[in-house]
């Protein structure tokens, strides 16, 4: 959980003009902040979204497969209805196949199985092993890899190990380059170039002499150890925990924001820091922002892979829920069908008045739920 302070850490500007420097700080400060709340709407949001997913949305769709069964051995019980044509029984046989691949797709089961042989021209298991087989064969011309010969239960198999030998060749490429590059056949380094990494690693030393220096400030203060009474002691180790924490992810301005609140420095003393100091401060605050943006693509991504969501359509967090509902009424509008459908089926020459149905929502534009 993402802590939030009272306190917001700024530069006064209210008596002078500031400095670049303390425009950085004051600027980078409001970028945190603002990528601090859009973290904190996604887990919000996140939490919510799954609760509802799981409670309202994961049964309509186990309802909706278990509709589509039903529907595949309703239509197979139908294929010898009496007035059927040459061309509604094709029809149901089209109809039969989809269906019937739609729900393999997602458990295996062997009446489903055996009806979809009836209407394929090639044994489904058999379908399935050509395409792992040409999914295999394309992966290792495309990459220069060898799967062996293994036989492989699901398509998804075949890319996992693809993906593991891939990752095993790119390190031992990498590790053979790294390999290769001996003393003498490195460049020698310019003065400049020379002067440019000294200068990058005194400057991280400092960042890291700046963050250390505040945190030796804090633990002094509220080491809960030195405390006697009971109560204080425990609220004095909790807020070491959180110092602990920001500590050890570098993390310059929950340490700042922690010093406010604890009124060991108040916003005079930012607002006199100098600007070498700032600058020191400013290189760690783009740091900080750096590894944000990666968290926050880090939780978009794995939002969208966790649920089925199309990552490249601007997915933010206030429009999250509003599609989940729009989701969960369309499935249940789908299973109503279904429903009336099987309704359908069950009455004497229903086939034929089903198939009438299906070209009726094509004209009106209403698509066949599956």
């Amino acid at each position: 959980m993402l802590q939030r302070q009272l306190k917001p850490v700024r530069i006064a500007d209210s008596d002078k003009t500031l400095s670049k420097a303390q425009q950085t700080f004051n600027r980078q400060i409001r970028q945190i902040d603002k990528l601090r709340d859009q973290l904190a709407e996604w887990e919000t949001t996140t939490t919510t979204y799954q609760q509802k997913y799981a409670r309202e949305l994961l049964p309509l769709l186990s309802a909706s497969t278990e509709l589509q069964t039903q529907l595949v051995h309703a239509l197979h019980r139908s294929r010898d209805e009496k007035g059927l044509g040459r061309a509604e029984r094709s029809k149901i046989g089209e109809l039969i196949l989809d269906l019937a691949e739609d729900i393999l797709s997602e458990r295996d089961d062997a009446a489903i199985k055996a009806i979809y042989n009836v209407y394929s021209d090639v044994d489904y298991d058999s379908m399935e092993a050509a395409e792992r087989e040409n999914v295999k064969t394309f992966l290792e011309d495309m990459f220069d890899l060898d799967l062996g010969e293994d036989d492989f239960e699901s398509t998804d198999e075949v890319f996992q190990r693809a993906k593991a030998q891939f990752r095993e060749k790119q390190s031992q490429d990498e590790a053979g380059h790294l390999g290769e590059k001996s003393p003498r056949t490195q460049r020698k380094k310019t003065a400049r170039q020379l002067q440019k990494e000294a200068r990058a690693e005194a400057d991280a030393q400092r960042m890291s002499q700046t963050i250390r220096e505040i945190y030796r400030k804090l633990a002094s203060a509220l080491h809960p150890d030195r405390e006697t009474d009971p109560q204080e002691r425990e609220r004095k180790t909790a807020l070491m925990q959180r110092i602990n924490l920001a500590y050890a992810k570098n993390n310059l301005l929950q340490l700042l924001e922690l010093q406010l609140e604890l009124e060991h420095i108040g916003e005079t003393m930012i607002t006199s820091l100098d600007d070498e100091k700032l600058r020191h401060y400013n290189a760690i605050l783009k740091e900080q922002i750096r590894e944000l943006k990666q968290e926050l693509a880090h939780v978009h991504s794995a939002f969208c892979a966790r649920f089925g969501v199309d990552p490249f359509t601007g997915t933010k967090p206030q429009t999250l829920l509003r599609s989940l509902d729009r989701e969960i009424f369309s499935a249940q509008q789908d299973n109503r069908e279904l429903e009336q459908d099987l309704q359908l089926l069950a009455q004497p020459k229903g086939a034929k008045a089903w198939l009438k149905l299906l070209h009726r929502r094509a004209r009106e534009g209403h698509p066949f739920p599956f």
